[in-house]
């Protein structure tokens, strides 16, 4: 979206396709003649298409038209929807119950479409620890999930320990409960 409309005189094409203020199609003029067209219906001539060949004007009042833009603007960022990553952290010990209050929450941002950062926090001699067994670890919390998802990025190792990245799964399936289930 560019930031400066041109009007009026500040139009400095030689031509431009004008558009009435009803909506209806002018035709071609030389940009003089539709300026003395918006003045006599008591308009501005507004730059709508400046990229267009020849651009396009229409005839309009300008506040209505910037106010249409901004209602516009207001819309689309009102329907995108920002998705970010959450992260959470578990750690071994990490008791039962807080376990699934942790998992609930990230059933919450999956169901809001939110991507899901899941730190298997290790220190100590726990950094050590058999690969197997820590991975182990990390699926059985990947299992009492509730909310369906994918996995985006696999069990790897990190910094702080291990680390899985979820997704939000539109099918319906776990992808991750299902390779738990094979294992058992």
């Amino acid at each position: 979206m560019q930031d400066e409309v041109r009007i009026n005189e500040s139009i400095r094409v030689p031509e431009v396709r004008v558009v009435g203020a009803e909506g209806e199609n002018l035709g071609i003029m030389s940009t003089r003649d539709a300026f003395k067209k918006a003045q006599e219906d008591g308009f501005d001539l507004i730059e709508v298409s400046p990229k267009a060949k020849p651009p396009v004007a229409k005839i309009g009042d300008y506040g209505k038209y910037k106010y249409e833009l901004k209602k516009k603007e207001k819309e689309i960022k009102a329907k995108s929807h920002v998705t970010e990553t959450k992260v959470t952290q578990v750690k071994i010990g990490t008791g039962e119950g807080d376990l699934k209050r942790k998992a609930n929450k990230v059933g919450e941002w999956l169901s809001d479409g939110h991507r899901v950062k899941i730190d298997l926090f290790l220190w100590g001699r726990y950094k050590y620890m058999e690969f197997a067994f820590l991975k182990e670890r990390l699926e059985r919390f990947l299992a009492i999930i509730p909310e369906s998802f994918k996995i985006a990025d696999e069990i790897k190792k990190s910094p702080k320990g291990l680390t899985v990245v979820l997704e939000p799964n539109k099918s319906g399936k776990n992808t991750a409960k299902k390779e738990n289930n094979e294992n058992k």
